[in-house]
């Protein structure tokens, strides 16, 4: 019940405390990063092969481990490779070194394979 009679006796205190917490909170809202996801800029290049018939274990011993030994000597920045192989179908992931060029990335995977 205090805050209610402050507030009838000196109107003019509260109506100015409340425009400063408003003021307040649209300084901090703006100043504020309310994004939850961090902005995350990792290199990623995706290196798809395509040989009908293949098994996975085929695809594998015959595409997959060449491409995956081929491009990690040659290949500028590569941090770590993933690969996935499936009937026909052989998938690679390049994971770069932050701050690499993509671009030359993928000019140099092109030469490789």
């Amino acid at each position: 019940m205090w805050i209610v009679q402050l507030a009838l006796r000196r109107p003019v205190t509260v109506a100015v405390m409340a425009a400063l917490m408003l003021l307040l909170g649209m300084v901090s809202l703006d100043a504020m990063n309310f994004d939850i996801f961090p902005a995350i800029d990792v290199p990623v290049v995706d290196l798809v092969w395509n040989y009908p018939g293949l098994s996975a274990q085929e695809m594998e011993q015959r595409v997959v481990n060449i491409s995956e030994r081929a491009s990690s000597t040659t290949v500028n920045g590569v941090d770590h490779i993933e690969s996935e192989s499936l009937n026909g179908i052989g998938l690679l992931k390049f994971y770069f070194q932050p701050g690499s060029d993509t671009a030359l990335a993928i000019a140099q995977l092109t030469s490789v394979s």
